[in-house]
């Protein structure tokens, strides 16, 4: 090496598989990621790859803009509030309510800036296909949120027009209110699949935040959207989805999912976990969550449920998808 040669750059080391696919007997892919467990106390418990680097927790960061539109002055509560924090499936009910929110602010489908989308439940969408309807904004699983957003802006007389940009007044508070609740400072801000701001923030930041919402005070809007989403998991998610069937059946437990294979829960004493699978698959989140659970102590018949991801070959189940930790 001459003295004008650069030194060869570094490599980050690789995250440690989470998942394996194992096929007729024989492994044939993995998925690596990180993860943390938290105790009750809030201490770190286990770490697996690195859960202190940011991270876009996607979908998961809606508690904390829901707790952000709860801040700004709407009252919301119920279901509107669990619909708020929500990535729904489309099912009917869902967009019957979101339609109903709209309609109480003097708002429409057609203010809604979400991309055009078909449900996220794939027995949702193919009815919705079947009945002769097209992709919409308000089928976009995000469509409860920017209907939350929408509203509270009506109610302070705040631009609707540009509410998805990351200097308008909401999107500022959903700023602070996600490194509040992380603890940390935001280390990004991008883009969401379905157009909002997207705040980064390292997974141990994320479960930090899924605990001081499970914990809060009653009263407090984190402590408000909390409890809704519990006591109205189906509106969070769908009939068909892990999250509901986890806060429905852990009492307490407060559980949401992101794009790109993110997932963060908190039991109801302060345990919680954080997890990404570093290749997005949305295919190991179930494995790796039912082993995070058991990790934290949760003793349910709903994590073998969760966990179980089997493999097909033609019409026989052949394989699996399992975690490795």
């Amino acid at each position: 090496m001459t003295s004008t040669d650069a030194a060869p750059a570094a490599i980050a080391p690789a995250p440690p598989v989470l998942a394996e696919v194992v096929r007729s007997g024989f492994t044939e892919g993995h998925h690596r990621g990180s993860l943390v467990l938290l105790a009750a106390d809030g201490s770190v418990e286990r770490t697996l790859g690195d859960p202190g680097a940011p991270v876009f927790p996607r979908s998961s960061n809606k508690p904390m803009q829901a707790a952000a539109i709860l801040r700004a002055g709407l009252e919301l509560s119920g279901e509107r509030l669990a619909l708020a924090a929500a990535s729904h499936s489309g099912e009917p009910f869902h967009l019957d309510l979101v339609r109903k929110m709209l309609a109480e602010h003097g708002l429409t489908p057609d203010d809604l800036q979400t991309p055009p989308d078909l449900p996220l439940d794939p027995v949702a969408a193919e009815t919705y296909l079947a009945a002769g309807n097209v992709r919409e904004r308000i089928t976009m699983n995000c469509s409860g949120k920017h209907a939350a957003m929408l509203a509270v802006c009506v109610r302070n007389g705040w631009d609707t027009a540009s509410y998805l940009d990351p200097a308008h007044s909401l999107q500022r508070l959903v700023g602070q209110v996600v490194a509040e609740a992380a603890g940390e400072p935001v280390a990004a801000v991008g883009t969401d699949g379905c157009g909002a701001p997207l705040m980064a923030i390292g997974l141990t930041g994320l479960a930090r935040a899924f605990r001081s919402f499970v914990l809060a005070e009653p009263g407090s809007a984190e402590r408000r959207v909390a409890d809704a989403m519990r006591a109205h998991p189906e509106y969070v998610a769908g009939t068909r989805r892990p999250d509901t069937w986890l806060m429905s059946e852990v009492p307490g437990t407060l559980s949401k999912m992101g794009a790109e294979a993110v997932q963060a829960v908190a039991l109801a004493d302060g345990r919680a976990l954080a997890f990404k699978i570093d290749d997005g698959a949305t295919r190991a989140l179930g494995p790796v969550l039912a082993r995070a659970l058991e990790l934290l102590g949760v003793d349910a018949p709903v994590v073998a449920r969760i966990g179980r991801s089997p493999l097909l070959g033609g019409a026989a189940e052949v394989g699996e998808i399992r975690a490795v930790f």
